[in-house]
């Protein structure tokens, strides 16, 4: 049985505790500390950031020679020194890439996106959303990466994920599916970790 939907649970509670603006964040150190995809002075790009704990969790990881840069349709609150962020609709990513080449930046090694649709209440409507916008992050994260980086993304699972996911495979190495223990019981999400050849 689906358990009830708890807007404050134990996650969010940690999350308050420890100062971070969303629960989301155990769900990258999960994915982080099983795939090792954070160092210091990596440069980190998280399309889709708002809040910001993501990028709270990753400035400290990638310490002060490394950078981390944010997008989001809302404003994000300024995080730390080492980060970034502009307020811009990922899905018009001749933006995104004007803004990544004004930033001259070294190779990005690591591209990271939680962006969910707004949903509309029918679940396939809703899968295909979040399958349509993982589709503009990889395509910024095959052009931006560099060989061997790493690109994390959550999508939701439905009638269109597998073939969603034979599409990735063909163009990524070490597809892996990662079901974090901080995702709600009755979400259908789900984050992909692949590295690019």
């Amino acid at each position: 049985m689906i358990k009830p939907y708890v807007p404050n649970d134990s996650w969010s509670r940690k999350a308050a505790k420890e100062g971070f603006r969303a629960r989301s964040v155990y769900k990258l150190m999960e994915i982080d500390e099983r795939f090792r995809l954070l160092k210091p002075g990596q440069t980190v790009v998280d399309l889709a950031a708002a809040p910001g704990s993501w990028l709270q969790y990753v400035s400290k990881r990638i310490g002060p020679k490394g950078l981390a840069i944010g997008f989001d349709l809302q404003t994000i609150t300024p995080i730390a020194e080492n980060v970034r962020t502009f307020e811009q609709d990922i899905t018009q990513p001749e933006k995104i890439d004007s803004l990544l080449e004004a930033q001259h930046l070294p190779a990005i090694d690591l591209v990271l996106s939680d962006i969910a649709p707004s949903t509309s209440g029918i679940r396939d409507i809703d899968q295909w959303r979040s399958i349509e916008l993982n589709q503009v992050v990889i395509a910024i994260a095959a052009r931006w990466l560099r060989p061997g980086g790493y690109c994390v993304l959550k999508v939701f699972r439905g009638a269109d994920f597998d073939a969603f996911l034979r599409e990735v495979k063909a163009d990524w190495k070490n597809v892996k599916i990662v079901t974090p223990r901080a995702s709600r019981d009755r979400s259908k999400e789900v984050y992909l970790v692949m590295k690019k050849a």
